[in-house]
């Protein structure tokens, strides 16, 4: 989450610095998806290559049904997907604890699963 805390603040300095004036994310809309975008990006990239910082961290990995890298698509359809296992209180993320194989919302949705390196 740091990592990305300061990616943000970094995005949001260089928006300020191509001269976008006072924007406040949530009220701004082109700005809010401008983040969004950059927030998207770093995790897609960090699960083209396998796993986030924190991943790696606790020694896990994504991978997609055949074992390999999760696709642009996967990564996206899970990315939304999160966000709306998120927003019931975390029922999403909950779900996993249900599943028989251990996989929340977004999981499911994007067809990839989490494995222990």
């Amino acid at each position: 989450a740091l990592i990305l805390v300061a990616l943000l603040l970094l995005a949001t300095a260089l928006a300020l610095l191509a001269g976008s004036g006072a924007v406040t994310a949530g009220r701004d809309p082109f700005f809010t998806l401008y983040l969004v975008l950059v927030w998207f990006l770093y995790l897609a990239v960090c699960w083209r290559l396998g796993m986030t910082v924190g991943m790696r961290a606790w020694k896990i990995r994504i991978v997609s049904p055949d074992g390999g890298r999760p696709g642009w698509t996967a990564c996206l359809v899970r990315f939304g997907v999160s966000l709306l296992s998120a927003a019931p209180a975390g029922l999403g993320f909950w779900w996993s604890l249900f599943d028989p194989g251990r996989r929340a919302w977004h999981d499911i949705a994007s067809g990839t699963y989490l494995i222990k390196r």
